[in-house]
């Protein structure tokens, strides 16, 4: 007998067995009077093989039971045995659900508003492009870096829809073939390009890392993923996602340049350790940082420790970026105070993938 919530399956094995006990049979007796072994008596019994029609006709040569008895308690025990393995999975599946920022990712428009529990597996399957929840850890992101500044028991969940989401508006980005070496070559390109406003440089930036066969995508910020960006390949493409945490400019920059460092690095292309991706995402940053603005220029501009609206504007013209950007880092290392110079920092306006 095999059960779930809501369901019994009660193999016909069972009525044999009653029947037996009510005939004084014992099952060595009535497999030689069936024609068939002990111990497919025994498994018939248990449910363990199917009752076929030919057994079905023996039962009522044997027991005087007709033969369609036999055959619709075994379809019921089919049917039944359908229902509880679905109930089951269900209920399994839905506990998978509950982990997933459900409501955040529905305001979003990700998957339907709903509050049933079943509706939210359907449309998480959907949103995974997976049959069963349960299957997910087997089609995890190979080689994923990604920036978070946090982690809790739901930040995996949350970052796997986010994930999944750049995944989707990625392929609609057309893009050539993998290209690292041009990608370099065009860093000083994208630096320039801070310069403007990112609702004007943003679609030169995807032009750009189009054609070095890279996918760029801007989301919103999904709590709970303590989320700043994400790289990794799927299918010819390598996909870049940066989120808008945050609200001024400088951030996106510094996001975009540390997911680039881990393209630049190859640390998408293979799997690594928790150990080893710590010293992936210190280098993504140092790489972000000495890309954006050059570590000579800037440790004679920290010495110098003139940190007035005209010595920053100057310094960020002579580096070739935005002055927010050159802002953003001086607060950061502690240079300057969070509400100096804020005037320098753009707005972060790009809308949204």
């Amino acid at each position: 007998m095999t059960h779930s919530r809501s369901f019994i399956a009660v193999p016909p094995g069972a009525t044999i067995r009653e029947q037996l006990e009510e005939r004084g049979l014992t099952q060595k007796e009535f497999a030689v009077r069936m024609g068939i072994s002990e111990k497919h008596i025994s498994r018939l019994i248990h449910g363990d093989v199917e009752l076929s029609q030919d057994m079905a006709l023996r039962l009522e040569s044997v027991l005087g039971i007709p033969a369609k008895f036999w055959n619709n308690l075994e379809a019921i025990y089919r049917e039944k045995l359908v229902r509880v393995k679905e109930e089951l999975e269900m209920d399994e599946e839905a506990e998978v659900a509950k982990k997933f920022p459900y409501s955040k990712m529905a305001a979003k428009g990700w998957v339907k508003k709903t509050r049933n529990v079943k509706e939210r597996v359907f449309e998480l399957r959907s949103f995974f492009e997976t049959a069963r929840l349960t299957l997910l850890g087997k089609f995890s992101i190979p080689g994923i870096a990604y920036r978070r500044l946090g982690e809790n028991d739901h930040s995996d969940y949350a970052l796997a829809a986010w994930a999944q989401k750049v995944r989707f508006e990625a392929r609609r980005v057309e893009a050539g073939e993998i290209d690292i070496k041009k990608l370099t070559k065009l860093l000083p390109r994208f630096r320039a390009l801070s310069n403007a406003p990112l609702a004007d440089s943003y679609a030169k930036l995807r032009e750009y890392l189009a054609e070095c066969g890279i996918a760029l995508v801007y989301l919103p910020h999904l709590d709970g993923t303590f989320l700043n960006g994400a790289s990794f390949i799927d299918g010819k493409k390598i996909v870049v996602g940066v989120t808008s945490r945050g609200t001024s400019a400088d951030i996106f920059w510094f996001n975009l340049f540390h997911e680039l460092g881990h393209v630049v690095a190859k640390d998408i292309f293979g799997t690594c350790s928790a150990a080893e991706r710590e010293g992936m995402e210190r280098a993504a940053d140092a790489f972000a940082r000495e890309t954006l603005i050059p570590a000579d220029g800037y440790e004679r501009f920290v010495k110098a420790a003139r940190f007035d609206r005209e010595s920053v504007c100057a310094f960020a013209e002579d580096a070739g970026i935005a002055p927010g950007i050159v802002v953003g880092r001086l607060q950061k290392e502690g240079w300057l105070r969070y509400d100096c110079l804020n005037a320098l920092k753009a707005k972060c306006e790009i809308p949204c993938d």
